[in-house]
């Protein structure tokens, strides 16, 4: 593709003018690690085969599970993994292949459709481990402050389904830039698709509703998991609460945060970058369509923090389960069930649900 400031012809809009970019990115491709072919191809063999452990260990204990609260826990995680070795899978075979056949983006795909399902992917992949790390925290903060407030726990059925919605809604999201709101563009060094950072009012307000809607989550994520923390700690402190050998809820709680620390420090650079450079006035000089080249590596730079994520999520399951703790910390302890916040509970409800705390 020729390095000018306009579209060649026949082209879709997903070549916009790569800011000399197809210089930029044959002599940085060649002298940058960060453009190197071997990051992709790592973190995506990596990625997938962790995600791939963590989905064996999950079926694994969800045959052994019989109690439904940590049953309905296990399918959001197990959607999350499913979400993130699908997302390494589709993302990363496009990708990978672009930096070892060096295939010529505008001859193999000069209508857009290839990059069009490109971005759509990365979007899609990027905020259903935000949205679902959301559901997971508010899941946690009702059954641990609220545990009463059903009468009967969440079925396996009702917890797919939350998922369904989880990915459905990601999905709308996705298809915005391809109904007119916004665009996916081909990004440095040629590569990869992704939402738009120029200074048109559709790009500005597509980038706005990805990055805010995924700090938006880590809000939500943050404020839910603090109340269920402090919640527990409340009740692993109290001297006269019943004893009861019920340990699951600190289990799925260290999970939680664990997930949610790490997509903060993953994401929220990204998501942070995003608005402050859509929001930001344009440097003088660019061509129409047309970002600065420090821009365009940043972006890239953010995106390999961002594939951590990925690799990391089935980790936190696979080493912080009671298990493993066991053999580690022998001497680790069950505790008392959040139950005993409840001392006044009916003690028909009571019964039944002691009945539940035993299966575990």
């Amino acid at each position: 593709m020729e390095p000018n400031g306009s579209l060649a012809s026949g082209l879709g809009l997903c070549f916009r003018s790569l800011n000399k970019s197809s210089q930029l990115s044959t002599n940085l491709s060649k002298n940058s690690g960060i453009a190197s072919p071997w990051f992709s191809t790592i973190f995506g063999t990596v990625g997938l085969a962790s995600n791939l452990f963590a989905l064996c260990v999950l079926l694994s204990s969800s045959r052994q599970m019989h109690s439904r609260t940590r049953s309905s826990f296990l399918i959001f995680l197990c959607g999350l993994v499913v979400t993130d070795f699908l997302g390494l899978l589709v993302t990363g075979s496009i990708i990978i292949s672009y930096h070892f056949i060096r295939f010529k983006w505008p001859e193999v795909d000069p209508a857009c459709h290839l990059c069009n399902y490109l971005g759509l992917s990365m979007v899609f992949f990027g905020q259903c481990p935000l949205l679902l790390g959301a559901t997971m925290a508010g899941e946690r903060f009702f059954g641990i402050n609220r545990p009463f407030s059903r009468s009967t726990p969440m079925t396996k059925r009702r917890a797919w389904l939350i998922v369904g919605l989880v990915w459905a809604f990601s999905f709308s999201v996705g298809l915005l830039p391809l109904l007119g709101l916004g665009e996916y563009t081909l990004q440095y060094p040629g590569s990869w698709c992704f939402l738009t950072l120029l200074h048109d009012a559709r790009n500005v307000t597509f980038c706005l509703i990805f990055a805010l809607l995924g700090i938006l989550t880590f809000a939500l994520s943050f404020l839910f998991n603090s109340v269920s923390v402090a919640t527990l700690c409340r009740v692993y402190h109290d001297r006269e609460s019943v004893q009861r050998r019920r340990d699951s809820e600190v289990e799925m709680m260290v999970q939680l945060v664990g997930i949610m620390v790490i997509a903060s420090v993953c994401w929220l650079p990204l998501l942070i970058f995003i608005v402050q450079t859509v929001l930001q006035e344009p440097p003088p000089g660019l061509a129409p369509r047309q970002l600065p080249p420090v821009t365009e590596q940043q972006l890239l730079i953010y995106l390999r923090m961002v594939t951590w994520n990925q690799i990391l999520d089935p980790w936190v399951y696979i080493l912080f389960r009671r298990a493993v703790l066991k053999r580690i910390y022998p001497s680790l302890r069950a505790r008392p069930s959040i139950v005993s916040l409840y001392p006044t509970l009916m003690p028909s409800l009571r019964r039944k649900l002691t009945q539940e705390s035993v299966l575990q």
